[in-house]
Protein backbone atom coordinates (compact mmCIF):
# COMPACT_ATOMS: atom_id res chain seq x y z
CA UNK A 1 0.00 0.00 0.00
CA UNK A 2 1.69 3.60 -0.65
CA UNK A 3 2.57 5.45 2.15
CA UNK A 4 1.84 8.84 2.01
CA UNK A 5 0.81 8.65 -1.33
CA UNK A 6 -0.44 12.28 -1.61
CA UNK A 7 2.87 13.47 -1.28
CA UNK A 8 3.72 12.12 -4.72
CA UNK A 9 0.83 13.21 -6.43
CA UNK A 10 1.31 16.77 -8.11
CA UNK A 11 -1.11 19.04 -9.47
CA UNK A 12 -0.50 18.52 -13.12
CA UNK A 13 -0.46 14.68 -12.50
CA UNK A 14 -3.14 11.58 -12.97
CA UNK A 15 -2.57 8.30 -11.20
CA UNK A 16 -3.64 5.09 -12.05
CA UNK A 17 -3.22 2.25 -10.13
CA UNK A 18 -4.04 -1.28 -11.25
CA UNK A 19 -5.60 -2.86 -8.22
CA UNK A 20 -6.43 -6.93 -7.74
CA UNK A 21 -10.52 -7.18 -7.45
CA UNK A 22 -12.85 -9.42 -5.27
CA UNK A 23 -16.52 -8.78 -5.88
CA UNK A 24 -16.80 -9.78 -1.88
CA UNK A 25 -14.80 -7.36 -1.17
CA UNK A 26 -17.09 -4.44 -2.33
CA UNK A 27 -15.10 -0.93 -2.18
CA UNK A 28 -12.84 -2.14 0.45
CA UNK A 29 -9.32 -2.01 -1.94
CA UNK A 30 -10.49 1.48 -2.97
CA UNK A 31 -11.14 2.73 0.25
CA UNK A 32 -7.49 1.43 1.36
CA UNK A 33 -5.89 3.24 -1.59
CA UNK A 34 -8.07 6.22 -1.09
CA UNK A 35 -6.68 6.26 2.94
CA UNK A 36 -3.56 6.41 1.83
CA UNK A 37 -3.96 9.90 -0.63
CA UNK A 38 -6.06 11.49 2.36
CA UNK A 39 -2.70 9.81 5.26
CA UNK A 40 -6.02 8.61 7.21
CA UNK A 41 -7.72 5.14 7.93
CA UNK A 42 -9.98 3.16 5.51
CA UNK A 43 -12.60 3.07 8.25
CA UNK A 44 -12.92 6.83 7.67
CA UNK A 45 -13.29 7.23 3.92
CA UNK A 46 -17.04 7.71 3.23
CA UNK A 47 -18.50 8.13 0.11
CA UNK A 48 -21.53 9.61 -1.37
CA UNK A 49 -22.76 8.42 -4.36
CA UNK A 50 -24.34 11.08 -7.31
CA UNK A 51 -27.10 11.07 -9.09
CA UNK A 52 -26.07 8.21 -11.70
CA UNK A 53 -24.34 6.15 -8.83
CA UNK A 54 -20.91 7.87 -9.35
CA UNK A 55 -19.03 7.59 -5.95
CA UNK A 56 -17.37 10.69 -4.94
CA UNK A 57 -15.42 11.74 -1.45
CA UNK A 58 -18.09 12.65 1.69
CA UNK A 59 -16.12 15.36 4.01
CA UNK A 60 -12.98 15.00 3.16
CA UNK A 61 -9.76 16.84 4.46
CA UNK A 62 -8.29 17.55 1.26
CA UNK A 63 -9.55 17.95 -2.85
CA UNK A 64 -9.29 14.85 -4.19
CA UNK A 65 -10.63 13.06 -7.27
CA UNK A 66 -11.09 10.20 -8.61
CA UNK A 67 -12.95 7.03 -10.20
CA UNK A 68 -12.60 3.46 -10.71
CA UNK A 69 -13.64 0.43 -12.97
CA UNK A 70 -13.43 -3.07 -12.26
CA UNK A 71 -13.76 -5.89 -14.16
CA UNK A 72 -12.97 -9.37 -13.37
CA UNK A 73 -9.99 -9.61 -11.18
CA UNK A 74 -8.56 -6.33 -11.79
CA UNK A 75 -9.55 -2.91 -11.07
CA UNK A 76 -8.29 0.38 -12.39
CA UNK A 77 -8.58 3.61 -10.02
CA UNK A 78 -7.84 6.99 -11.74
CA UNK A 79 -6.98 10.03 -8.87
CA UNK A 80 -6.07 13.44 -9.20
CA UNK A 81 -6.58 17.47 -8.13
CA UNK A 82 -8.37 19.61 -9.57
CA UNK A 83 -10.38 17.11 -12.11
CA UNK A 84 -13.60 16.25 -11.41
CA UNK A 85 -14.65 14.94 -14.91
CA UNK A 86 -12.47 12.23 -14.61
CA UNK A 87 -13.24 8.56 -16.21
CA UNK A 88 -11.61 5.38 -16.39
CA UNK A 89 -12.98 1.94 -17.59
CA UNK A 90 -11.26 -1.34 -18.08
CA UNK A 91 -12.76 -4.46 -20.00
CA UNK A 92 -10.29 -8.25 -18.95
CA UNK A 93 -9.71 -10.14 -21.99
CA UNK A 94 -12.43 -12.33 -23.05
CA UNK A 95 -14.08 -13.42 -26.23
CA UNK A 96 -16.80 -10.75 -27.64
CA UNK A 97 -18.91 -12.89 -29.58
CA UNK A 98 -21.92 -10.09 -29.26
CA UNK A 99 -19.32 -7.61 -30.03
CA UNK A 100 -20.76 -6.33 -33.63
CA UNK A 101 -24.47 -6.79 -32.30
CA UNK A 102 -23.55 -4.45 -29.69
CA UNK A 103 -21.66 -1.86 -31.67
CA UNK A 104 -24.90 -1.96 -33.57
CA UNK A 105 -27.09 -1.23 -30.99
CA UNK A 106 -24.90 1.43 -29.11
CA UNK A 107 -22.73 2.74 -31.05
CA UNK A 108 -22.32 5.71 -33.92
CA UNK A 109 -22.98 4.56 -37.44
CA UNK A 110 -20.15 5.23 -38.65
CA UNK A 111 -18.39 3.26 -35.82
CA UNK A 112 -20.41 -0.03 -36.31
CA UNK A 113 -19.74 -0.01 -39.98
CA UNK A 114 -16.21 0.11 -39.66
CA UNK A 115 -16.21 -2.34 -37.01
CA UNK A 116 -18.04 -4.72 -39.27
CA UNK A 117 -15.49 -4.35 -42.21
CA UNK A 118 -12.80 -5.33 -39.90
CA UNK A 119 -11.21 -9.47 -40.34
CA UNK A 120 -13.62 -11.31 -37.62
CA UNK A 121 -10.07 -11.63 -35.66
CA UNK A 122 -9.94 -7.32 -34.89
CA UNK A 123 -13.48 -6.77 -34.60
CA UNK A 124 -13.59 -7.61 -30.58
CA UNK A 125 -10.34 -5.66 -30.14
CA UNK A 126 -11.72 -2.60 -32.39
CA UNK A 127 -14.95 -3.43 -30.05
CA UNK A 128 -13.40 -2.95 -26.57
CA UNK A 129 -10.75 -0.12 -27.64
CA UNK A 130 -14.03 1.85 -28.75
CA UNK A 131 -16.33 0.94 -25.69
CA UNK A 132 -13.82 1.58 -22.62
CA UNK A 133 -13.09 5.21 -24.67
CA UNK A 134 -16.72 5.85 -24.70
CA UNK A 135 -16.95 4.81 -21.27
CA UNK A 136 -14.54 6.25 -19.72
CA UNK A 137 -15.80 10.02 -21.20
CA UNK A 138 -19.26 9.34 -19.94
CA UNK A 139 -18.04 8.47 -16.37
CA UNK A 140 -15.91 11.44 -16.12
CA UNK A 141 -18.77 13.50 -17.41
CA UNK A 142 -20.84 11.68 -14.66
CA UNK A 143 -23.62 10.79 -16.55
CA UNK A 144 -23.10 7.13 -17.48
CA UNK A 145 -25.07 4.91 -20.18
CA UNK A 146 -27.79 6.88 -20.19
CA UNK A 147 -26.39 9.66 -22.23
CA UNK A 148 -25.96 7.53 -25.22
CA UNK A 149 -23.00 5.90 -26.48
CA UNK A 150 -23.54 6.81 -30.09
CA UNK A 151 -23.64 10.56 -28.78
CA UNK A 152 -19.58 10.24 -28.16
CA UNK A 153 -18.11 9.15 -31.45
CA UNK A 154 -14.80 8.02 -31.95
CA UNK A 155 -12.33 6.97 -34.77
CA UNK A 156 -9.96 4.29 -34.52
CA UNK A 157 -6.36 5.30 -35.95
CA UNK A 158 -3.75 3.23 -35.86
CA UNK A 159 -5.76 1.36 -33.52
CA UNK A 160 -6.11 3.51 -31.46
CA UNK A 161 -9.37 5.63 -30.11
CA UNK A 162 -9.26 9.43 -31.17
CA UNK A 163 -12.01 11.91 -30.28
CA UNK A 164 -14.12 12.46 -33.20
CA UNK A 165 -18.20 13.94 -32.70
CA UNK A 166 -19.36 14.52 -29.20
CA UNK A 167 -22.97 15.79 -28.86
CA UNK A 168 -24.51 17.53 -26.13
CA UNK A 169 -23.18 19.22 -22.81
CA UNK A 170 -20.17 16.48 -22.84
CA UNK A 171 -18.56 19.23 -25.01
CA UNK A 172 -16.47 19.50 -28.07
CA UNK A 173 -13.96 16.24 -28.25
CA UNK A 174 -11.13 19.03 -28.28
CA UNK A 175 -11.82 19.51 -24.29
CA UNK A 176 -10.80 15.83 -23.43
CA UNK A 177 -7.71 14.34 -22.86
CA UNK A 178 -7.80 10.55 -23.76
CA UNK A 179 -5.23 7.71 -22.45
CA UNK A 180 -5.72 4.26 -24.20
CA UNK A 181 -4.33 1.29 -22.54
CA UNK A 182 -4.09 -2.24 -24.02
CA UNK A 183 -2.52 -4.76 -22.40
CA UNK A 184 -3.01 -8.94 -23.26
CA UNK A 185 -5.09 -9.15 -19.66
CA UNK A 186 -7.41 -6.14 -20.66
CA UNK A 187 -8.21 -3.05 -22.08
CA UNK A 188 -8.97 0.13 -20.67
CA UNK A 189 -8.75 4.02 -21.32
CA UNK A 190 -8.21 7.45 -19.07
CA UNK A 191 -10.40 10.39 -19.95
CA UNK A 192 -10.47 13.67 -18.50
CA UNK A 193 -11.95 17.35 -18.94
CA UNK A 194 -8.94 19.64 -19.00
CA UNK A 195 -5.49 20.10 -20.27
CA UNK A 196 -3.36 18.13 -20.40
CA UNK A 197 -1.10 16.27 -17.72
CA UNK A 198 1.60 13.64 -17.30
CA UNK A 199 -0.02 10.24 -15.92
CA UNK A 200 1.46 7.09 -13.95
CA UNK A 201 0.40 3.97 -14.46
CA UNK A 202 0.99 2.24 -10.94
CA UNK A 203 0.49 -1.43 -9.77
CA UNK A 204 -0.20 -2.76 -6.77
CA UNK A 205 0.01 -6.52 -5.71
CA UNK A 206 -2.02 -8.22 -3.18
CA UNK A 207 -0.69 -7.70 0.41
Amino acid sequence: MPARASRDLSDDAVHVWRLPYRRGEGRAPLRRLLAAYLDTTSDRVQFHDGEHGRPVLRDAPTALDFNWSHSGDIALVAIARGLPQLGIDIEVSRPRPRALALAERFFAIDEHTRIAALPDTQRTDAFLRLWTAKEAVLKGLGEGLRYGLHRVAFRLVEGEPVAHAFDGPVGPPGAWQLHPLARPDFTACLAWRGAPRRVHWLHMTES
